[in-house]
Order: C-alpha cells, then structure tokens, then sequence
C-alpha cells in the first residue's frame, strides 16, 4: 500500500501539458491524497489550474477529476479508475511499482495511456504522461507536473 499511501496529504503542483498544436502550457493546481474505503483504498483529488487560477474548470486544459485506487488481492498489481466530469472522461488503468516508482497503464481503448509516478521524496514527486496512438509501440510525452509537499505529515 506504500505505493500510494506515500503521498498522502496536500500538495501544490506545477503542471505542463502539450496542446494540439504542439505548445507547452504551464498552470499551477492542487492535489489532495486520502486513504478511503477502510483504509482500502487511496483517492486522490486533481485540481488544475487550482482554484482562483487563470483557467480554471475551462476545458480542454483544465482538469478537476479524482483517482480511486486499490491493491489487487493477489497484491502484485494496483487497480485504479480516473474519473474527470469537466472533459467527460473515465479511464481504468493498472499500475505496478517498479523499484521506488509506479507506473499505471490505461489500454482498454483508444489512446493508450501511461502515467508514472517518480522521484518520491518525503516532500515532492514528479507525475508524467504519456499517450501512445498505436497500441504501445510509440509515446508521446504530453504531460508533466511537480509536486511539492504543503504539510508534513506526521
């Protein structure tokens, strides 16, 4: 459960994402991290921009939706659905950890979807994506956010 429940807390991200015309835009946001369901599971909730930002809840850059996530039984693998009203999107994805990293993959429909969560300290981490239009065999890097750490957990 450490995969997840080492980001427990309130954190402030620094977001760039690729446009459709192949800029980068940079917004600041929020993310809150929990434990839900018993203890079960880990959700987390994804605000960019963050409240009171330049964009805010003004699709298609704009992105407010939360991530429930579980461990499967069988412990090796994470089960996890996005959820995202302000674009109208859900996704399923799998996640593993690898080393000190995790990586999840959405490729149940079109396009396939990679995020990986890495460099984890105490107080920030870094979350990238990737989008893949031809079933895995090559990504595209569109997203990048930095978190830092609001409050140390206790």
């Amino acid at each position: 459960m450490d995969d997840f429940g080492r980001l427990v807390g309130d954190w402030r991200l620094h977001w760039s994402g690729l446009t459709p015309d192949g800029t980068w835009h940079h917004a600041t946001g929020e993310l809150h991290v929990g434990w839900v369901l018993g203890g079960r599971a880990v959700q987390d909730v994804w605000i960019v921009p963050g409240r009171g930002e330049p964009g805010a809840g003004v699709p298609p850059l704009a992105f407010h939706g939360t991530t429930v996530r579980f461990l499967h039984p069988d412990g090796d693998r994470w089960l996890s659905t996005w959820m995202e009203p302000i674009n109208g999107r859900v996704r399923r994805f799998t996640g593993r950890a690898h080393g000190a990293d995790v990586e999840l993959l959405s490729d149940d429909e079109e396009p396939w979807l990679r995020w990986r969560i890495t460099g984890v300290r105490a107080d920030a981490f870094t979350w990238s994506a990737e989008t893949s239009r031809d079933r895995g065999r090559t990504w595209v890097h569109d997203e990048l956010m930095r978190a830092e750490r609001l409050v140390q957990p206790h």
